[in-house]
């Protein structure tokens, strides 16, 4: 029997060997029940414990594993909402958070990963990611055999009104008079037509690539990091336009480039909208990243005079944080960034039409942006690997490694703390730091640097590639 568990954000697994209907219905009748328990215990009756809205991207038989989904929580007695047509996560998030009768939603994709893998996520009534008591309830409950039992439930249109909120959210007339010009690319996922429709609603020319109806996403992982994204770095450096937009498979992340053809990494880009938020927008608040947040952010908020929240990896963690309240933005190096006044989960569309907003509001092209913001702050460079381990050697990592490894320097640089709450960081001298850690989605260790050269950071991932290596 196929082992389910919910990771750092959901479970996925390769469709047809262990996503499959049986494995789905399994998955799902779980977490109905844990839903409609606590929909009962607080106050609903068992009969009809509220509404449950579900969702999908654009892969392989995503629709019709969600309608089965649908069927499945419907059995439970709950009223369920199936999207109409593919949708990013943060619109069934927002559908969630919008409907008065919601007690959760269900989201059937697998985000980032590769074409032939499918997956659950699930999000609470307010949108936010399910947290680790949720999903250990999920799992306990799940039931050796599939159930039989089976509903009915409606289609919905989620799009609609999610574009509309959107809309609503950033400054039209300034993006219509700025006459901006952009290269959208949706990596075959559930953003493909919906940004770029919005923006050229607002006044934008939008030039969309990797836009079709392609399941198996014409061989790109729909992750919007190198090299997944080089035919946008070299469309909009070919039309020389303003910006390059990049989503991934379910739209909740995003990533840039430059009118040259350069890459904007997500560290960037937080930095960005930080500064967006409080110098163009008025706003204040948190700041809440996650233990692989750049030096780049903690030096933007310390400048505006912002507190700065650290989070182990997920999003789930800085969805805690907005749980307490008093948070202006939330994000994570993978491109996940969120405003709690809108969703209390990352948002690929809203920060591509909030970059627009800002460059419309500035006058500038990203690139600009950009350089301006490295020439107040100081420059940094990134990079992470993703490593293939054996059992032993991740045995051995998360056994010794993790919680004892120790070294007074790495590359020359001298050891100012080491942070082990996910994983191992050393913070070096200079603002440097490296990381190890295993994923959680993943059969993969990551290996993150940070430091002012690309020689620098390359230099640190070999050592921690080496260490990883030797575990």
């Amino acid at each position: 029997m196929a082992e389910i568990h919910f990771g750092t954000d959901g479970w996925r697994a390769i469709i047809g060997e262990d996503f499959t209907e049986r494995n789905v219905v399994r998955a799902v009748d779980a977490a109905a029940a844990v839903f409609k328990e606590d929909a009962v215990a607080a106050g609903c009756a068992a009969d009809a414990p509220g509404t449950l809205i579900i969702g999908h991207d654009c892969r392989q038989d995503a629709h019709a594993y969600a309608a089965l989904a649908a069927e499945v929580a419907a059995a439970h007695g709950f009223d369920v909402k199936l999207t109409r047509d593919y949708c990013p996560t943060p619109a069934l998030c927002w559908s969630v958070a919008h409907d008065p009768q919601a007690v959760g939603g269900i989201m059937l994709t697998s985000s980032h990963n590769p074409a032939e893998y499918l997956g659950i996520k699930l999000r609470m009534a307010d949108g936010g990611a399910s947290p680790a008591e949720f999903t250990d309830r999920v799992e306990a409950a799940l039931a050796a055999e599939p159930s039989a039992a089976r509903g009915t439930y409606e289609e919905a249109d989620l799009m609609a009104p999610y574009l509309a909120a959107l809309r609503e959210l950033v400054d039209v007339d300034a993006i219509r008079a700025a006459g901006l010009r952009v290269v959208v690319d949706p990596l075959y996922g559930a953003g493909r037509g919906y940004l770029a429709d919005l923006l050229r609603d607002m006044g934008v020319e939008v030039d969309e690539i990797n836009n079709a109806c392609d399941p198996a996403f014409d061989g790109l992982h729909p992750e919007p990091i190198p090299p997944w994204v080089d035919r946008g770095l070299a469309r909009v450096k070919e039309l020389g336009y303003d910006a390059l937009f990049i989503n991934d498979g379910d739209a909740d992340r995003i990533g840039a480039g430059d009118a040259q053809g350069n890459f904007v990494n997500p560290h960037r880009i937080i930095t960005l909208l930080t500064d967006h938020m409080v110098s163009d927008r008025g706003e204040n608040g948190r700041v809440v990243s996650t233990i692989t947040a750049s030096a780049l952010l903690d030096r933007m908020c310390r400048k505006l005079g912002l507190e700065l929240v650290s989070t182990p990896v997920g999003f789930k963690w800085i969805y805690g944080e907005m749980e307490r309240g008093g948070v202006m933005l939330g994000g994570e190096e993978s491109g996940g960034i969120g405003l709690p006044g809108h969703v209390m989960e990352r948002d690929g569309l809203l920060m591509a039409l909030l970059l627009t907003e800002m460059m419309a509001q500035r006058g500038k092209d990203l690139g600009t942006l950009v350089s301006e913001m490295l020439d107040s702050l100081g420059s940094l460079e990134f990079a992470r690997r993703g490593l293939s381990v054996t059992d032993e050697q991740m045995a051995a990592f998360r056994n010794t490694t993790m919680p004892s490894f120790m070294a007074d320097e790495v590359c020359g640089k001298r050891v100012l703390d080491v942070d082990r709450r996910d994983g191992v960081k050393f913070l070096l001298e200079g603002d440097a730091w490296v990381m190890m850690r295993p994923s959680g989605t993943e059969p993969l260790v990551r290996v993150y640097a940070e430091a002012a050269t690309t020689d620098e950071v390359e230099a640190l991932l070999d050592w921690a590639e080496a260490v990883v290596a030797g575990a």
